[in-house]
């Protein structure tokens, strides 16, 4: 599938861009891979970290807030993953136009930089964070997510479509939560912090989140959201896996927190299908005839929803500890 085509990341020095840049050329064969984001320092330090691919690959500054910028770069690309973005929640809250004219505007110029250079496939990296959002970047996100699907409306006779894949805090991600016990643990604590007892999250690895884009870029036809089945954990088993016997304190949700992580809602569940290891939330509304949803799936009752504090699978403190001896801190 892959073979012989061009990709383009944008946000591609990421975590994300790292993994799928180095999953597709281990597992493909493509033409060329093109990392675009703004920061020069860790373009470079990817280029010598992939030294043996530097035939396929290339590496293009730019910002998706400069729409020009980003046609140029899209210039004979096959696929583009949209996984730039303002994630930190407290600081979209404290600098919303920011978040704004990277989540939402640089969303806008992917999508109209893919319609005018002739790409076929775009696929957008969501967030929980999107679905009933209690913050900024979760609002954004919303909006971001909307947009590329309302985005096949303008395909018109264009060979091109327009996807989603969505999934919560990847396991040791910046920011999450094991990283941060980590950093307690190595600084000798005893006690870790927890914001809520009763709070829960899903686990998904890098590579689980790269195969779901894999997979969206295989099957999607237009306005899809992918979404993984993937098991739920307690944030104190957690604690429990990374700190046998440790003492736990309880300080209260911090702004713009949820306690559990919310993939599908109820309202979702009127067009969502359940299949052997995903969900699909297929659009409301379709605007050509090359939009063909796979219905071979299961159709949710309706009401259904998915969370990780309703989720049918769920890891042990065992499981939790055996899973994080594969867990890669970002830094």
């Amino acid at each position: 599938m892959l073979n012989g085509k061009t990709i383009l990341i944008t946000g591609g020095t990421g975590s994300f861009g790292k993994c799928f840049t180095k999953y597709v050329l281990t597992h493909y064969e493509p033409k060329k891979v093109i990392i675009y984001s703004r920061d020069e320092f860790k373009q470079w330090m990817m280029e010598n970290e992939f030294a043996e691919y530097k035939e396929k690959l290339r590496f293009f500054i730019g910002d998706v807030r400069d729409v020009e910028r980003l046609k140029r770069a899209c210039e004979g690309v096959d696929y583009i993953i949209h996984a730039a973005a303002l994630k930190q929640v407290p600081a979209c809250e404290y600098n919303p136009n920011e978040a704004i004219k990277t989540n939402i505007h640089g969303a806008m110029n992917v999508i109209d930089a893919a319609l005018d250079c002739g790409v076929h496939k775009v696929v957008a990296l969501s967030t929980d964070k999107a679905v009933n959002p209690v913050n900024l970047y979760g609002g954004t996100k919303l909006v971001s997510d909307k947009l590329f699907v309302a985005a096949n409306a303008y395909a018109g006779s264009k060979d091109i479509n327009f996807s989603i894949v969505r999934y919560g805090n990847v396991a040791g991600s910046r920011g999450s939560v094991i990283p941060f016990f980590h950093k307690l643990i190595q600084e000798g604590a005893t006690e870790l912090p927890i914001t809520d007892f009763r709070m829960t999250r899903f686990w998904i690895s890098l590579t689980e989140g790269v195969e779901l884009v894999i997979k969206a870029l295989a099957e999607a036809t237009g306005g899809e959201t992918f979404i993984s089945k993937i098991p739920s954990f307690k944030i104190t088993d957690l604690a429990e896996a990374m700190l046998p016997g440790c003492k736990m304190k309880e300080t209260g949700i911090r702004p713009g927190e949820k306690l559990h992580e919310i993939m599908v809602t109820t309202e979702d569940s009127m067009t969502t299908y359940e299949y052997e290891k995903h969900f699909i939330v297929y659009p409301q509304m379709t605007w050509n005839n090359r939009q063909k949803p796979d219905l071979s799936g299961r159709k949710v009752a309706d009401g259904f929803s998915y969370s990780s504090g309703n989720n049918t699978e769920w890891l042990s403190v065992e499981a939790i500890r055996e899973l994080l001896k594969d867990v890669e801190l970002e830094k």
